[in-house]
């Protein structure tokens, strides 16, 4: 399923150079991965209710060209690894007007119950987890 997040860059969030602040690309990703997957049904406040998360394991992020504020990003994320237990979102980030890399990054994500516990999400609801296999691309 493809999925683009636009996201127009504001000036507060820009260092002194008039750059994107590299910290705030983070942010720019949760908010891509969380808009998807409540377009997914499968929102956070969704899987909370059913007990599980989906804690953050890693984050890697390549900059590869600057945006500044007023620019506008495309984020279009997709699961590149999935098992049930853990998952691994890439995106590909493009400056909306000229349609250069902006960066490339991925995280890593675990399966838990509301105390932490890794779990096998196959093993504990079949639904959530073919929806997410469903995403996996292949």
């Amino acid at each position: 399923m493809s999925f683009k997040y636009e996201r127009k860059i504001n000036y507060y969030e820009t260092d002194k150079m008039g750059v994107v602040h590299h910290s705030n690309y983070i942010r720019f990703l949760e908010e891509s991965r969380s808009r998807w997957m409540e377009d997914c049904e499968l929102s956070m406040e969704y899987l909370e209710n059913k007990g599980f998360t989906i804690p953050t394991l890693e984050v890697y992020c390549k900059y590869k060209y600057p945006v500044t504020s007023g620019n506008t990003i495309i984020i279009e994320p997709k699961i590149t690894e999935y098992n049930g237990v853990r998952m691994t979102v890439s995106y590909k980030v493009t400056n909306k007007e000229t349609g250069t890399e902006v960066i490339d990054a991925f995280t890593k994500h675990c399966f838990t119950n509301k105390n932490l516990k890794p779990i096998n999400m196959k093993k504990y609801d079949e639904l959530i987890y073919n929806k997410f296999n469903n995403l996996l691309e292949k």
